[in-house]
């Protein structure tokens, strides 16, 4: 069995069994001399609370980074890397492990030096300052941002071996910024005025077009993520938020916002992020990014170190259209299914984190997890996604996703047939 195979779905998982209850862990024999005995950091004096002005993870955690793969692309400079999510936990993605996307690299503008323009069919041309906008009245949401690329690789068959390659190009974190419709409101928009174009200040000078409706309900203009200023490669000092909807839309470095009567139909909503049907045609305008989930470990770059018993099972769900009600997790590649347990804040359009617990026997296992939002959407297998839409696609890749755990503890990116 290998990545790139597909499995029969016979493969049994024995005794390993849904916790019933609480689940013990042995305790280490006495005598340990980490317990014992006195330690170097028990001894010294450690640094002085100025020694790191601003905080850094600990040398310990120096594995959890962002990582690339540098055959995707030709130039890093328009390239992806990849948030770590099997080392995550919860649903805060920190600011400096979020995934980038770039399309003419990281532009750095001074916030000073930055305006924002809103022009087209408004009954006033405006433009602000930064100061300007951070004397609007704000909001604080938290949100899922999710590349239409993302598992994009995994559309004809199992290719990259850990979940942050295949899902990582997603992260969730709390947005500050000034609605939309408040600025549009400001400039005016005529009647006829159907569309909005933003446009990024980078040197891609990114545009999509967005529907009215979609920019008058939940739409922000942030300057903050997680409580500080955005990261320039968040797009500093200012981007669009696009709730529930493909990453692309979400302009970095927003400059700005034209209002039209039609859509632009540019690059990137015509050759790109439209979706490649099996007859040739394409499917264009597909924004919202439907449920979707993913076992974070055990996962390939997150193996099963401890041997048999007590194994938590956890992921991550999300949905473009509102909340996850329901998480189902099966250990023996879609046969059975249990439903898992949602912990932490359940928000619209939000990450969720889920557990499920188990004592594991030490037999092969194949898991798979199955999201289900507020609108009753279910997450596909890949075959219904191929049997729909063929494998042309690169985006909207929301398959069930499986991992064959091996007896060593060991797992490996597999599909069941």
């Amino acid at each position: 069995m290998n990545r790139r195979s597909l499995l029969k779905a016979g493969l049994t998982t024995g005794g390993a069994a849904v916790a019933a209850g609480a689940l013990t862990v042995p305790a280490q024999a006495a005598g340990d001399p980490l317990i014992t005995e006195i330690q170097d950091w028990n001894r010294y004096l450690g640094d002085g609370v100025d020694s790191a002005p601003y905080g850094l993870p600990s040398e310990f955690e120096a594995n959890v980074v962002r990582r690339n793969v540098e055959w995707l692309t030709a130039d890093p400079v328009s390239s992806i890397n990849f948030t770590p999510l099997h080392e995550l936990d919860g649903i805060i993605t920190p600011n400096g492990i979020c995934f980038e996307r770039h399309h003419g690299g990281t532009a750095q503008i001074n916030p000073a030096d930055h305006r924002l323009m809103i022009n087209g069919l408004v009954d006033t041309p405006l433009v602000f300052t930064m100061e300007d906008l951070k004397r609007f009245p704000r909001q604080n949401h938290v949100y899922f941002l999710e590349c239409a690329a993302n598992s994009g690789m995994e559309w004809r068959g199992s290719q990259l071996n850990g979940c942050q390659y295949t899902h990582g190009m997603i992260h969730n974190v709390m947005y500050t910024g000034i609605p939309l419709k408040t600025l549009l409101e400001e400039a005016g928009v005529k009647t006829n005025g159907k569309w909005v174009l933003p446009e990024g200040a980078d040197a891609s000078a990114m545009t999509r077009s967005v529907p009215i409706e979609k920019a008058m309900d939940d739409c922000l203009v942030a300057f903050k993520m997680n409580g500080e200023a955005l990261r320039p490669e968040q797009g500093y000092p200012l981007r669009l938020v696009v709730p529930g909807w493909e990453g692309n839309m979400w302009v970095k470095w927003l400059r700005r916002l034209e209002i039209g009567d039609e859509p632009w139909h540019q690059r990137e909503e015509t050759s790109k992020y439209t979706d490649l049907l099996a007859n040739g045609k394409a499917r264009r305008f597909t924004w919202v990014m439907d449920p979707k989930s993913v076992i974070t470990s055990p996962s390939p770059q997150a193996p099963i170190t401890h041997g048999k018993g007590p194994l938590v099972i956890s992921g991550v769900a999300w949905s473009g259209n509102g909340r996850i009600t329901r998480v189902d997790v099966s250990i023996d590649g879609g046969r059975n299914w249990t439903t898992a347990r949602i912990d932490g804040p359940s928000l619209s359009k939000s990450m969720h984190r889920f557990y499920l617990d188990i004592n594991w026997d030490g037999s092969p296992l194949l898991l798979q997890s199955r999201a289900m939002d507020e609108h009753g959407y279910y997450q596909p297998t890949k075959n219904e996604l191929r049997a729909a839409r063929g494998e042309n696609s690169i985006y909207h890749n929301n398959g069930i996703q499986t991992w064959h755990v091996k007896a060593d503890g060991t797992v490996e990116n597999v599909e069941v047939a």
